[in-house]
């Protein structure tokens, strides 16, 4: 298990990467032709509406009870057995997100109203959301179908297509930026056509590794099935954990539409680069590590489960926060380089530089949070998660209540840190209170080391940034060179330190079972 796990959480990663640098590469196009206002704002609700569905039917709830599920039926199942199932799923999903999607598109402006109490009703934010999100709502459909699939090659150590298939979204946005806008009397709407087309290929680039698996699914409308009943008995609390975290994360966007235009782009843009190295690592970890910890709970290996949790959180710390320290210090330099063209001033930079600041705190927490939940789902643990998640949208809604008035858009995202560092530790003292989880190895040292790596990084990071002076007013070939010396360099002193104190690949090796 130790080569197939760390390969497999390589392979995800690197995929990962490849998707977040398009996305990137979206990002910096959409920034420069529509800016951070008005406009933009809108499409952010209407996009955000059928990605927060989707986190409940989707890659929330829905892949948090399919998988561990699936993976006990391939443990303990026939393959036919395996294919029915998987079949009476299909159907069921579909029917149920399907009129999901219908319901958002016949209440569209109401469904704005409670998105964006902020937005002026025949404003134009508001109206411009309301009629993008007819063209954004069936993306839910072919999303969660997509996550459906990439749980069965997920469960079946096909990792690579479902990590891959994002960078189709962000090729059909960017698409859509360069060729359809001009052709559009409105052309923001562009943005939300590329949505749909993207949810589209997502979903079809999957069906011919399905099939060479003999699982594409034949829908099968199957309420009544036992094993599907049972799906849904998983589902029921996990869509409202999934729906108070998501929520939880609306939350800031709720509260930035009562703010000056463009507070929901600048949150965007921070939260955008934040979620580069939670996308890239977290995620693609946790998504490698749920079929493993779901296997291992199904063969009631509590030894294995402990070692993989326990390698997991070291690979957190490894990464993590040397990620979330340097989004810190080079907030700045990463917002100029990366959007400070056309339409995004100088001063979009400095706004979007606090939120990124504030979320930068919060990167290594919210990837802990992916690996101590996966834990829990991966036991078909789903009442702990569910208590504490509220907990936390409770935090998050006071915390956002209270620190707007004082720092605006900043505080927002400082709320999302601060309730993000609750819940991890309400997750991790669930587990270790049950003795489901304990450290298998010394920490103590690896921990020193880590210490004088990332203190060496941000001696280095500092120096090249001072080095360079005020990034705003520097040249694009500066900014490059610059911010690819941040990253170089920076990064290399991190590893070359960790080499000198002692640590070595091989004791990162992932736990052989």
């Amino acid at each position: 298990m130790s080569k197939q796990l760390t390969k497999s959480a390589s392979l995800v990663g690197f995929m990962t990467l490849l998707s977040r640098i398009m996305g990137f590469v979206r990002d910096i196009l959409v920034a420069t032709f529509f800016g951070a206002g008005a406009a933009y704002d809108a499409f952010l609700i209407a996009f955000k509406i059928p990605n927060f569905m989707r986190s409940l039917f989707a890659e929330g709830a829905f892949s948090q009870a399919f998988v561990p599920l699936l993976s006990e039926y391939h443990t303990k199942h026939q393959p036919n057995e395996i294919r029915h199932f998987i079949d009476k799923v299909a159907g069921s999903l579909g029917v149920i997100v399907f009129l999901v999607m219908c319901l958002l598109m016949a209440a569209s402006p109401l469904v704005i109203r409670i998105f964006a109490p902020g937005f002026d009703v025949g404003g134009e934010r508001f109206t411009l959301a309301t009629h993008m999100l007819y063209i954004t709502a069936p993306y839910l459909f072919f999303i969660s179908l997509t996550a459906f699939c990439g749980g069965i090659l997920n469960t079946f150590n096909r990792f690579a297509i479902p990590a891959l298939t994002p960078i189709l979204l962000n090729l059909a946005m960017i698409g859509a930026t360069l060729w359809l806008r001009g052709y559009l009397d409105e052309p923001i709407y562009a943005l939300a056509y590329g949505v749909l087309l993207g949810g589209i290929l997502q979903l079809a680039i999957q069906i011919p590794f399905l099939w060479h698996l003999k699982l594409l699914p034949r829908a099968k409308i199957a309420f009544k099935d036992p094993a599907v009943k049972r799906l849904l008995k998983l589902i029921a609390p996990l869509i409202f954990a999934a729906s108070v975290v998501q929520v939880n994360l609306l939350v800031i966007t709720i509260f930035a539409s009562f703010l000056t235009p463009g507070s929901v782009s600048w949150l965007y843009y921070a939260e955008r680069l934040m979620q580069f190295p939670l996308g890239v690592f977290g995620i693609a970890l946790a998504t490698v590590v749920l079929p493993h910890l779901s296997k291992q709970h199904a063969k009631q290996d509590k030894q294995n489960f402990n070692g993989v949790l326990d390698w997991s959180l070291k690979a957190v710390c490894l990464i993590g926060i040397p990620a979330s320290i340097a989004l810190i210090v080079i907030a700045k330099p990463l917002l100029t380089t990366l959007f400070q063209y056309g339409k995004f001033t100088p001063f979009d930079v400095i706004q979007s530089q606090g939120a990124l600041v504030a979320f930068g705190f919060g990167l290594a927490i919210f990837i802990f949070i992916k690996i101590l939940a996966a834990a829990c789902y991966a036991r078909q643990d789903v009442k702990a998660p569910v208590r504490i998640a509220v907990i936390c949208l409770f935090a998050n809604v006071a915390l956002s209540a209270v620190l707007m008035q004082y720092f605006a858009h900043i505080g927002l995202a400082m709320s999302t840190t601060l309730s993000a560092l609750l819940n991890a530790g309400l997750l991790y003292a669930r587990l270790y209170k049950n003795a489901d989880f304990r450290f298998q190895t010394p920490w103590l040292d690896y921990i020193l080391q880590l210490i004088m790596a990332n203190a060496a990084m941000v001696y280095v990071l500092i120096w090249i940034m001072n080095y360079f002076g005020e990034w705003l007013l520097l040249d694009t070939k500066l900014r490059v060179l610059g911010l690819g010396l941040l990253v170089g360099v920076g990064g290399l002193t991190y590893l070359v330190t960790l080499f000198a104190t002692g640590l070595r690949f091989k004791h990162l090796r992932a736990p052989a079972e």
